[in-house]
């Protein structure tokens, strides 16, 4: 099969299309067709050699993947059958024809969902659930401030904290950028470029401040981040896009406010071994996100939640896509469409 590959560490020149071994679908596994996959930020950390697959997943890039059913291994449960319409959240592999996906962590593809609106949903959509509820317990009516509001996580994000009836506030580069949050519900939305976010946002909340931050940015944001933050705020770090080294008084500074910070990766959550009585946390949160979420991506709900696809490139052109999002203007994601 075809896959997205690079010998060594280094910049999307690097990158090309290779023809490696086809995956055989191990204990409780499904051998998925891949339509088209994703791409995130940490498929670039990745090619830079700065974020490493866990132990035991694919070193193929990919962390999400829209496709067919196409093998089932020894142990599934009979839930899935060939031909079936497949999105999945994978710790690798999604940018080849094939990748194996256990499957507790496949998802049905909405109706009326192409494979390439699919591919733009399960990587961004489960991380910022994950973050929102699992992590932050969002509640009705909170606020929550969202940084990098125009990436995929941040356009799902938005519309997650609308769907909990909380209130969603933005920071982003760009006026376009800033408008398309707008248009996917945000309330507010703050162009850290030329503003101080964290007076705006103080504005906005009329002195009182946000009750979730999530953020991707980390070190350059963490003074303003504590500005607005709201007496027993909560601020989850899920990137370090500006480093991780602060200088400050940042404990101090957090204990005044009884803030409490949590941080969260996804992809590095440990494959144990599930049963019926105990699946792994990424089975639970596919479960949750399945019952809780995915049915308002479907037309018969009162509230309607749609993936934002940016841009789309073949495999073959998997260097235009990583300059694409190091350029960092894309809205919403970019797609990699994989050859049949």
């Amino acid at each position: 099969m075809f896959a997205a590959y690079f010998d060594c560490p280094g910049g999307p020149e690097n990158l090309y299309m290779k023809e490696v071994m086809k995956p055989d679908p191990g204990e409780g596994e499904i051998l998925l067709k891949v339509s088209a996959s994703a791409l995130n930020r940490a498929d670039l950390l990745q090619r830079r050699g700065k974020y490493p697959p866990p132990k035991g997943a694919s070193d193929i890039l990919g962390l999400e993947a829209a496709g067919s059913v196409a093998g089932l291994g020894p142990g599934c449960s009979g839930r899935w059958k060939i031909g079936d319409a497949v999105m999945a959240l994978l710790s690798g592999g999604g940018q080849a024809q094939y990748v194996t996906v256990p499957e507790g962590l496949l998802m049905p593809i909405p109706k009326d969902m192409s494979f390439t609106q699919a591919a733009a949903i399960p990587e961004a959509w489960l991380t910022a659930f994950q973050l929102l509820h699992f992590v932050g317990k969002v509640q009705e009516g909170e606020r929550v401030l969202i940084h990098a509001g125009a990436s995929g996580v941040g356009m799902a994000a938005i519309q997650l904290v609308r769907l909990a009836k909380a209130i969603p506030i933005v920071t982003a580069g760009t006026q376009e950028k800033l408008e398309a949050t707008a248009n996917a519900g945000a309330a507010a939305g703050f162009n850290y470029k030329i503003e101080d976010f964290s007076e705006k946002v103080l504005e906005f909340t009329q002195g009182s401040g946000v009750d979730i931050i999530l953020d991707c940015v980390g070190s350059s944001y963490w003074e303003k981040n504590l500005n607005c933050l709201k007496t027993d705020g909560r601020w989850i770090i899920y990137g370090l896009l500006s480093g991780g080294e602060v200088h400050g008084d940042l404990l101090a500074r957090l204990l005044s406010k009884r803030a409490s910070i949590h941080t969260s990766l996804l992809r590095s959550r440990d494959k144990e071994a599930s049963s019926g009585f105990f699946p792994q946390y990424k089975e639970r949160l596919v479960r949750a996100f399945m019952e809780e979420v995915l049915p308002h991506f479907s037309g018969g709900t009162s509230a309607r939640l749609q993936p934002l696809v940016d841009s789309v490139y073949p495999l073959h052109a998997i260097a235009e896509a990583h300059r694409a999002m190091e350029e960092n203007k894309n809205i919403g994601k970019i797609v990699i469409e994989i050859p049949v």
